[in-house]
């Protein structure tokens, strides 16, 4: 199973528009593009999910702001987790 990411919800904030949802790696995973249904991310959180601490805190690889279309993330290997995106569109 390879890298993927989904959209679980979407809201208006103020005079932003809130994205969030899932990422998941396949077993040695590290990571991958996030589409975040935005035009433009401005910010965006990432958190692993589990029953134990990981090793390595997940990180954006990117310079925000940047196309909300392929938010580049890495993560420790096979981990899982949740984000949660600022932008427009």
């Amino acid at each position: 199973m390879a890298f993927s990411s989904t959209i679980l919800g979407r809201t208006v904030f103020g005079n932003k528009v809130v994205t969030w949802g899932t990422f998941t790696n396949g077993a040695t995973d590290t990571g991958g593009d996030i589409n975040t249904g935005l035009k433009v991310c401005e910010f965006i959180v990432l958190q692993h999910k589990g029953s134990s601490v990981v090793s390595d805190a997940p990180v954006v690889n990117e310079t925000l702001p940047c196309d909300g279309s392929a938010v580049t993330i890495v993560t420790a290997q096979g981990e899982d987790g949740y984000w949660f995106a600022f932008g427009h569109e």
